[in-house]
Parts: structure tokens; C-alpha cells; sequence
């Protein structure tokens, strides 16, 4: 028995439809450039040199049987015979080499694509989806459109080309040989479709599966820990067991089929050709047909079948192709990150961000945010207080245009948010989120990430500023000291502190902080909150918290309270006038 949730979720999530993935893979060919037509070209220049080699074959054999030929006779068609099968041998390799090269080509493009779009959505965007998910598609499902490229498309130009070209030889030389061609020449494509429409479904439910079996590993592995303090963790390996059983049987049903049309293709094709020899060795017999001609059509009919019968394996690549592509279609037609064209972004130093009237609804019918407006003034320190679900993410996540509302405005000066390019927006400002992200490498690249093209002295001076220098200098190789992923090897507070020297290096003019002192222990968080102060200092600076203590120096301090503003004031003068900042504090201690 399968799991019901597992199966549920397997059933519930709906299929793209086949003609939109259809479309984009067709449209995804044009990033190969030349590379696909010169394939297409040497793979037909192979079958017109096959033919080339069928006749010579045949006046070899003709003229030692028939005509008594000696070896010196035949010898320069022999040695004409070597080179075509070495030209021919040579002309492969170069197909194949080609067809790879655009299959390289459609693969850095689409996977270039899919990166700047997952950067364009956002972290917002990113929080619904799952990681492993997401890697299969940015690595094996774009592997996957390899053989669609590389295999798939070529196959499908030399099947009407090198037929059509031999069919043309074939009638000139035996019509009745080609009257069959042409009668079962349809039958292998038009069966092929037919068992292969049944793939399509199934290799959309294999690639679901494969998907949700590295999203949920993933997930295992990184809840490890937390899984064997809670003894769970032998009923997740049963589940992930299970879900490897569903996608093995998914993947036995897809070769099942796959098997059976290959079995349907090879025996269309030998049938064919054992018609057309028949009817050759019969005419033969009976004298009406020329040896010459009737073994050269013979050589050729096999070749005739191969490009069809070829077409028919490759087919399987489409439905492969389908499959994968589905989820990337997905995530490229995914709404967001492609507002506004204005690089000139209004001085963040001298003009105001003015928040008009925002509202924003979660697909899931939360409401956020319900008609929210703010003045953020130049250089000024804005804290953003208020309990769990009153908005403040979301806000966040607006000002930094991860998400779009759905009505209201975000004006710099007088300028749209909406107008201006993320990347240029972007730059204008730095984040510090709850929980940074460290990346393998040393001290100092993790510091650079701030400001690429900064020297070690400038990142000595931004960890300076941020308290950072105290215990990087004290690391084995100071700065050039290797943390692993995560910031393994650190502890919270200095990975904070790292983070708190990128936005020192990047010297934005607007600074964004998400709870950048929670789960922090009290030392930690006195070094980081100094270290903010210092980089409030000619600079606008928005803070989310949830310790009061840490928004107390604040220049102003929003109140939100389901989705709306509260009160809006000093600390001082919020603890007189508004009775929710009042609970918060006396509910907390400060703490909160």
C-alpha cells in the first residue's frame, strides 16, 4: 500500500499543457545557432554518400559474378568503396559532435534563463518552493534536454530528408519497390505516436516524482539532526523508501512502454524489408529485373527504414524532453522581477520613500498588508514592530520588490518602484536578513560578496567596522580562513557579523534589516547592534525586531497590527500613547 498523502499530492498537482511545453522546446532551438542545421546538413550529406555506396557495392558484385571480373578490374572501385566508408565514418563523428554542441548551446542558454529568473522572483518566491525540487530541475532537468536537442531533432529532419533522397533512387530503378516504401513507410511513425502518446503522461508523473523523491531527501537530510532528537528518523527513511518504490515502478511503467514500441518499430521495419526482397528475389527468378538494379534497391531498403526506425527510439527523447520541461516552463512564465526599465534610480540620501496605500493578499487568501501607508525620510532609523503575521515581512519583501502589491504605490521622490529595474534597485540597497547565507570559500569572498571588486584592504576595513576583525584575525589563516557551507565552523554571532561587513562594503544608501539580532546570545547581540548603529550613520535604515531593547535609540518606530498601522513615534512617546506597544513591552520585559 502507498502512502494516501504521498499518492494525493502525486494526483492533485495539474500537468502543463502539452502544446504550451511543445512550443517552448521548439522555441528553445533557436539557441543552438548553426550548430543544429550543420548537423542536419552532414547527416544528410552521409545518406546521399550511402547511396553513392550502395551502387558501388552493387556494380562490385555484379561485375565479379556476372561479369567475371578480376581483382585488378574491381580494385579502384574497392579502394573508392574504403574512402567512402571512411568519409562516411568521419561525417558521423561530426554530426554527432555538432548535435552535441547545440545541445551544449540550448542547455547553458535555458539553465542561464531559469538562474536570472529564480533571482528575479526572489527569496519571496523561493519560500514556496522546495530546494530539491528546484535543483532537479536547474541540473538534471535541464540535462534531460540533451538527447531532445542532440538526438531527437536531428532524427526528425534526417527521417524526411534521406528517405525522400533514397525513394528517389529506389523509383528510378524499381517502381514497385518504391510503390511499398511508400505504403509502409507511414505505418512506422504514425504507430510510433500512437504508443508514444501513452508515454507523455507517464514521463510527467516520473519527473513529478523524481522531484518530490530530491525535494523530500533534501529535506531529510537537512532535518537530520532534528529528526534523531526526535526519534523519527526510521519512519522517514520508511517514507523516503516508499516514495523511491513509487518512482521505480513509474519508471518500469515509462521503459515498459518504451520497450513495446521499440519492438513494434524494428518489426514494422523488418516486415517491410522482407516484402521488398521477396518481391525482388521473385522478379529476379522470373527474369524481370536486372540484377544490378534489383541487389542495389535491396542494399537500399534497409537504409530507407533505419531514419524512421531511428526517429521512433529518439521519441522517447521528446517525451523525456516533456516531462522535464514542464516545471522550468513553469518557472519562466512565473509573474515577477520583470518590472520597470528605468536604470537612473532618484538619490535614496535626499529623496523619501513614500509607501501609498499598499494592500497584498497571499494566494492562500491571507491577507498581509490592507491599505498601508508610510513616509520613510532620508537617513532616518525606522523600526517595524508588531506581532507575528501583523505584515512586516511582507513589507520587507515589498520595499525590496521581491513582491508586487496589488494596489497601492512605492514612490522614490516621484518615481514608481514599479519603474525602476530590480538590478538597479537593488543596488541601491543592502539586507540583513534573520539567517545570512555563507558559501564555501574563505572569510574574505564571503565578505566580497558585498562588493566583487573590492580590495583585501577595503574588506579589512568593512570588518572593522562591523566588529568582524576581532575574531577573523584570530582564525588559523585570518581572511583567507575556508568556512564551509552555511558558515560552518562559526558561530551565529560571527556569521552575522560577516554578513554586517558585506553591507558595509557595499555602502548602500538604504539598509534593510529582518530580526538581524534574533537567536543571538546577549554578547553577540550587543557587538551586532553596535555595529548597526554604526552603519545607521548616513544612512536610511529600515529594521524589523522583535526585541524591543534593540529598537529603543529607533528615530521612529512603526506599530503594525494586522496589516495596518497602529501608532507611529519614539519609544518614549509610544510607551504613553499606544496601548499595543504598551502590551508588547510589558508582555516581553523588553524581550520581545
Amino acid at each position: 500500500m502507498g502512502n494516501p498523502a504521498l499518492s494525493n499530492e502525486n494526483k492533485s498537482k495539474p500537468h502543463k499543457p502539452d502544446p504550451a511545453i511543445t512550443a517552448a522546446l521548439k522555441g528553445w532551438k533557436t539557441h543552438s545557432g548553426f550548430w543544429l542545421k550543420a548537423a542536419v546538413a552532414i547527416g544528410l550529406t552521409s545518406g546521399l554518400l550511402l547511396i553513392a555506396q550502395a551502387w558501388l557495392l552493387a556494380n562490385i558484385v555484379n561485375a565479379v559474378v556476372f561479369a567475371k571480373a578480376a581483382l585488378a578490374d574491381v580494385m579502384p572501385s574497392l579502394w573508392g568503396l574504403l574512402a567512402l566508408f571512411l568519409l562516411r565514418a568521419g561525417l558521423a563523428w561530426a554530426s554527432e559532435q555538432a548535435a552535441f554542441h547545440a545541445a551544449v548551446q540550448v542547455k547553458l542558454a535555458i539553465r542561464a534563463q531559469l538562474y536570472q529568473k529564480v533571482q528575479q522572483l526572489g527569496p519571496a518566491w523561493l519560500t514556496g518552493e522546495r530546494s530539491g525540487d528546484l535543483l532537479n530541475t536547474l541540473s538534471d532537468g535541464v540535462e534531460a534536454l540533451e538527447a531532445y536537442y542532440a538526438r531527437y531533432i536531428p532524427a526528425m529532419s534526417l527521417m524526411a530528408l534521406v528517405p525522400l533522397a533514397i525513394l528517389v533512387f529506389v523509383l528510378a530503378n524499381d517502381w514497385l519497390s518504391a510503390v511499398v516504401m511508400l505504403v509502409t513507410a507511414p505505418l512506422i511513425p504514425a504507430f510510433m505516436i500512437l504508443i508514444g502518446k501513452g508515454t507523455e503522461k507517464r514521463n510527467q508523473q516520473q519527473w513529478q516524482q523524481l522531484a518530490r523523491m530530491s525535494a523530500h531527501f533534501l529535506d531529510v537530510i537537512q532535518g537530520l539532526t532534528t529528526l534523531k532528537l526526535f526519534n523519527a528518523s526510521r519512519r522517514e527513511a520508511q517514507v523516503v523508501a516508499q516514495i523511491s518504490d513509487q518512482y521505480r515502478q513509474s519508471t518500469m511503467s515509462v521503459l515498459r512502454v518504451a520497450f513495446l514500441s521499440s519492438f513494434v518499430l524494428e518489426f514494422f521495419g523488418t516486415v517491410s524489408i522482407a516484402i521488398i526482397a521477396v518481391l525482388i528475389g521473385f522478379r529476379l527468378f522470373w527474369g524481370e529485373l536486372d540484377f544490378l538494379y534489383g541487389f542495389f534497391v535491396l542494399l537500399l531498403a534497409p537504409e530507407f527504414y533505419l531514419p524512421l526506425r531511428n526517429m521512433g527510439t529518439q521519441y522517447h527523447a521528446r517525451m523525456a524532453a516533456i516531462g522535464a520541461a514542464e516545471k522550468m516552463v513553469g518557472i519562466l512564465e512565473e509573474k515577477g522581477g520583470e518590472e520597470g526599465e528605468v536604470m537612473c534610480v532618484p538619490e535614496l540620501r535626499t529623496h523619501s520613500l513614500v509607501l501609498q496605500n499598499l494592500s497584498f493578499t497571499y494566494p492562500d487568501a491571507r491577507t498581509a498588508l490592507t491599505n498601508f501607508s508610510l513616509d520613510i525620510h532620508p537617513n532616518e532609523t525606522l523600526a517595524i514592530v508588531g506581532a507575528s503575521g501583523a505584515g512586516k515581512t511582507t513589507l520587507i519583501n515589498l520595499l525590496m520588490g521581491f513582491l508586487q502589491p496589488q494596489s497601492g504605490q512605492i514612490l522614490i521622490g516621484d518615481t514608481p518602484l514599479t519603474a525602476i529595474a530590480p538590478d538597479a534597485w537593488r543596488k541601491q540597497l543592502a539586507w540583513l536578513p534573520q539567517k545570512p547565507q555563507l558559501f564555501p570559500g574563505t572569510v574574505a569572498d564571503n565578505i566580497r560578496l558585498g562588493n566583487p571588486s573590492a580590495t583585501l584592504e577595503q574588506v579589512q576595513a568593512a570588518a572593522e567596522q562591523a566588529y568582524a576583525a576581532e575574531f577573523i584575525v584570530k582564525l588559523p589563516q585570518g581572511y583567507d580562513t575556508l568556512i564551509g557551507e552555511a558558515g560552518q565552523g562559526l558561530s551565529g554571532g560571527q556569521v552575522q557579523r560577516i554578513a554586517l561587513a558585506r553591507a558595509f562594503l557595499k555602502d548602500a544608501p538604504l539598509v534593510i534589516l529582518d530580526e538581524a539580532t534574533a537567536n543571538l546570545d546577549r554578547a553577540s547581540e550587543t557587538l551586532v547592534q553596535a555595529g548597526v548603529e554604526r552603519l545607521a550613520q548616513g544612512r536610511t535604515l529600515v529594521m524589523i525586531a522583535h526585541r524591543l531593547r534593540t529598537v529603543q535609540t529607533a528615530d521612529r518606530i512603526v506599530v503594525l497590527d494586522q496589516g495596518t498601522v497602529s501608532a507611529i513615534g519614539a519609544h518614549a512617546e509610544l510607551l504613553v500613547s499606544s496601548p499595543l506597544y504598551q502590551q508588547m513591552q510589558a508582555a516581553y520585559g523588553g524581550e520581545a
